[in-house]
């Protein structure tokens, strides 16, 4: 069975900066993790998450997801993945409807799939009652929710999801990781970052440490808590990264 995502000597730098972001990186996501990315500002989280999605392209290395090679299989790889950005992703004047509507229809789905997997959605959400009104007019919480429905409408069996609770409530935040648990007991691989290193310690059984662009450590999260004599995520994190500012 392949893994669900494979990186090989993965190099990476942004044009006009000689100091590479992602630096011969190694990383294998099985099937069926539920992955977790930490590491400080600027370690380059967010550009391996890219990388991985294809919002990056890379030159050097390899990223493989489910045996497919990102960059030269783009149709298939764009069908095994959904994204849920720490940017809203959706159109900020149109419905959840609307939204789910254009989206499934992007990712392949047919006017009928698209029809249950908008009900099922709106339900799991909670956003039946809003489901046409435009989404400029939402909270904070209602919009997360949308853009992980947008993410999960061709039902993907990789989920990237990059801070996808920043800025929600205790009650928001419980619902989403409550159901991103769902997800992942039906089979769906997370690969997930966030600075909520609690939330992150409950969802999260395998981890990879990041910092300076390199893989600082790797394995499941019981077994480095036990090598660095930490109780905790948050312990282990200052404990590899340090505990000085990051800008």
């Amino acid at each position: 069975m392949s893994p669900a995502i494979h990186i090989k000597n993965l190099s990476f730098e942004y044009k006009g900066n000689t100091r590479k972001a992602i630096r011969q990186i190694n990383l294998q996501v099985e099937q069926g993790d539920r992955f977790g990315i930490f590491g400080p500002n600027g370690a380059g989280k967010t550009t391996l998450m890219n990388l991985m999605t294809g919002l990056l392209s890379y030159t050097s290395g390899s990223v493989q997801l489910l045996g497919h090679e990102a960059k030269n299989n783009k149709k298939i790889i764009n069908t095994l993945f959904g994204f849920v950005p720490q940017d809203f992703s959706f159109y900020h004047e149109l419905s959840p409807v609307e939204n789910m509507e254009f989206f499934g229809a992007w990712a392949g789905l047919n006017k009928s799939q698209i029809r249950q997997r908008i009900n099922d959605l709106l339900n799991i959400m909670s956003l039946q009652d809003v489901r046409n009104k435009p989404v400029n007019q939402f909270s904070g919480g209602m919009k997360r929710r949308v853009n992980l429905a947008i993410a999960v409408m061709h039902e993907p069996p990789i989920l990237f999801l990059d801070e996808p609770t920043v800025g929600v409530d205790v009650q928001t935040r419980h619902a989403i990781i409550k159901y991103l648990k769902v997800l992942n007991d039906n089979g769906t691989t997370l690969v997930y970052t966030s600075h909520q290193l609690k939330e992150a310690e409950d969802l999260c059984n395998k981890i990879a440490m990041i910092d300076e662009g390199r893989i600082i450590a790797n394995n499941t999260l019981n077994e480095l808590l036990k090598e660095h004599k930490q109780d905790g995520l948050e312990g282990l994190f200052l404990n590899l990264t340090g505990r000085e500012y990051r800008d």
